[in-house]
């Protein structure tokens, strides 16, 4: 049984686009501040970690205290290693730039973009949360200072996403263009085995996972794939599955086979989900896994980005399903 590191060395090697040294520090960062936030949300009720922090944050919500504990320790861990030169996270205005020593100016290429806690209303409740993260490499030229069109980036320029799940057990699942594997925390030892090889999506799920109360404002064709689902034909009616965090929902409909919608609505036309921290790093999965993601109509990796906080309406899971969705959205743009 593999760890992440031996993984990485033995099997990942070639299809990252830089040193597997470089991978081995990016990954030393990411299990750092997963295994602190871990360890933070697997006690949260006796350490005083529930609840709103008081603050609102750019996106206009209530921020909880572990979403701050969840960016400070991923902000942190990313420093220390001296492995990237920008973050920009879901709940910071701006991105942040890593002044580099001169001496690994070289090395230092890389961006990430980070959902530090995902789902972090259901922390509460005691229901999955999790982390999404996407790597890119920088446009610009390393002599000269980060720019915004260093973050702004089509999805399909990522070269590693993943998110890691603090549910019942914590889970790290990641893909760096070579299929979609997962690896879960054996918290005895502070290491991650693999436990998901090549993970794909089944062909055709019975599941769809989106939040029906919000139905009434839906697009019609959003309502009708709905009713096309729940129709007694053929290997219908499929069964309905929705938890509220983007990492826990999409990770069974992965392992078990089913459709996430996320639509626009009335009251949220460009939809609700972040492009740059949530869609793109869970299409790049979805695509690797041999699924499909879009926003009804277009592809989400070939959206072309035009602010950091910007959102979209998101549609991923097995390609049947997906597609059969996007026929029923274009008789509406029709």
């Amino acid at each position: 049984m593999y760890t992440l590191g031996e993984f990485i060395i033995k099997k990942n090697r070639y299809c990252f686009s830089s040193s597997t040294e470089t991978l081995l520090r990016l990954f030393s960062s990411i299990k750092l501040a997963a295994k602190a936030i871990h360890k933070e949300v697997n006690k949260a009720g006796l350490t005083e970690k529930m609840g709103d922090s008081g603050i609102t944050n750019i996106q206009g919500e209530n921020q909880k205290k572990l979403d701050e504990f969840a960016h400070k320790a991923f902000i942190k861990a990313f420093k220390n290693r001296n492995v990237v030169c920008g973050i920009a996270s879901e709940e910071r205005k701006n991105f942040i730039i890593i002044k580099e020593k001169k001496e690994n100016i070289l090395k230092n290429q890389y961006i990430v973009l980070i959902d530090p806690l995902d789902g972090s209303s259901n922390i509460d409740v005691n229901i999955s949360i999790g982390t999404i993260f996407s790597v890119y490499m920088r446009k610009s030229s390393i002599k000269m200072n980060l720019t915004i069109e260093d973050f702004l980036q089509k999805g399909n320029q990522q070269v590693l996403a993943g998110y890691i799940m603090y549910g019942s057990s914590t889970i790290l699942v990641y893909s760096s263009g070579n299929g979609v594997h997962g690896f879960t925390l054996d918290p005895s030892f502070g290491t991650f085995y693999l436990s998901h090889s090549n993970i794909i999506f089944p062909k055709m799920g019975k599941i769809y996972s989106i939040n029906e109360g919000n139905s009434e404002k839906f697009p019609n064709g959003i309502r009708k794939y709905i009713k096309f689902c729940k129709e007694k034909k053929e290997n219908r009616p499929y069964t309905a599955r929705y938890i509220g965090s983007l990492v826990g929902d999409f990770h069974r409909n992965l392992i078990q086979g089913g459709i996430y919608i996320y639509p626009k609505t009335d009251s949220s036309p460009k939809g609700k989900l972040r492009l740059l921290y949530e869609c793109n790093p869970m299409a790049f999965l979805s695509e690797q896994a041999g699924g499909k993601a879009s926003d009804g109509k277009q592809r989400i990796l070939d959206i072309e980005p035009t602010k950091l906080h910007q959102r979209t309406p998101f549609v991923c899971g097995p390609i049947g399903m997906v597609s059969k969705l996007e026929e029923f959205m274009y008789c509406e743009y029709d």
